[in-house]
């Protein structure tokens, strides 16, 4: 079993800035949690304002690290870009960007309107090109950066309940390999973090059932359930200098699924 103990610590995060995607709950917090353990400068958006207060106010006084956060709705593009912007005035450039935030909401082909398919791409897929836009150039003034797309093996292993997650997060793959030309050559590093089926809260609650159970059993090489705070762990070894030659590439946390 994991021993938290003895997880790595990465000096080269102490003292950088990072922002951070539907950062509030579930794999996103996880992730913000990690970098604030690092001692990293963390900002991050969310709409849930409860769970996003409370993290922050729990992980300033548990690391003391700096831990910034305001409500955003990310389909909201120009709101999405002037919290990036307000978070820049008061921290500084930003040396990482995790785009995480994502709904795995569930929908049938013959449900899908236009307008719930612009909404699914509006949460799902639209942030993470418009939050790169924002932080690339703090990133060039930097002469570096990292960029963490989380992706999904769910379309990957065929999943039939969310067609519209499906597209969205497949493209994300695209988005990491379209655009690693463009930034490597002012060594800013980007990839996808593709995780498998990760026990949330959300997950736990809405879908983890006896056949659920028998799936990961079958279907994970690993005996034990995939954590959020794994994913995160995946996430702080490519936001650091200890992954400075990775970019372009998808790195699944899945314990064997795909």
């Amino acid at each position: 079993m994991r021993n938290s103990s003895n997880l790595a610590v990465f000096p080269s995060l102490r003292g950088k800035n990072v922002f951070v995607t539907g950062g509030g709950t579930g794999i996103g917090a996880s992730i913000v949690e990690a970098f604030a353990e690092q001692g990293a400068h963390v900002a991050f958006v969310d709409v849930a304002h409860t769970e996003s207060n409370q993290l922050a106010t729990r992980l300033r006084a548990q690391t003391g690290s700096t831990v910034w956060w305001a409500p955003c709705d990310v389909r909201d593009i120009a709101a999405l870009q002037q919290v990036i912007g307000e978070a820049s005035q008061t921290l500084g450039d930003f040396s990482a960007l995790v785009n995480n935030v994502a709904r795995d909401d569930r929908h049938t082909l013959q449900s899908v309107t236009p307008e719930y398919w612009d909404e699914r791409m509006a949460v799902n897929q639209r942030p993470a090109f418009f939050a790169i836009q924002a932080l690339v150039p703090g990133m060039q003034r930097l002469g570096a950066g990292a960029i963490i797309n989380l992706g999904s093996t769910g379309w990957q292993s065929k999943g039939s309940s969310y067609p519209c997650y499906a597209v969205a997060k497949s493209s994300v793959n695209g988005l990491t390999r379209g655009l690693a030309n463009t930034l490597g050559a002012d060594r800013i590093r980007i990839n996808t973090v593709s995780p498998g089926w990760v026990m949330t809260e959300r997950q736990v609650r809405m879908w983890l059932n006896a056949q659920g159970e028998a799936e990961i059993q079958r279907n994970q090489s690993l005996p034990d359930k995939l954590q959020p705070s794994d994913v995160a762990r995946m996430v702080l070894f490519l936001a650091s200098d200890d992954g400075a030659m990775c970019t372009a590439q998808e790195f699944k946390v899945d314990a064997g699924w795909n």
